[in-house]
């Protein structure tokens, strides 16, 4: 947390991870799509592919194809 609270992009992406799952603290989506947006708005890709996920599913945000595929094309474009 306090490294994601400082703006470490990886543990932004891992304490999303912790949100969506409920590991150590109380499962929360939307909370989990704050972090992943805070580590993807560093571009990191991982949080940008999960970000998709989140919107292709509606887990935390309403589901919405085009902001998926804009998140996934995002991700694939740094492999």
């Amino acid at each position: 947390t306090k490294a994601a609270s400082q703006g470490y992009a990886p543990a932004q992406n891992h304490l999303a991870l912790c949100y969506s799952n409920g590991f150590g603290v109380p499962k929360d989506a939307a909370e989990a799509v704050k972090w992943y947006h805070k580590a993807a708005a560093q571009g990191l890709a991982l949080a940008e592919f999960n970000l998709g996920v989140c919107y292709r599913d509606g887990d935390g945000v309403p589901k919405d194809e085009a902001e998926s595929k804009k998140w996934f094309a995002k991700a694939r474009e740094k492999r």
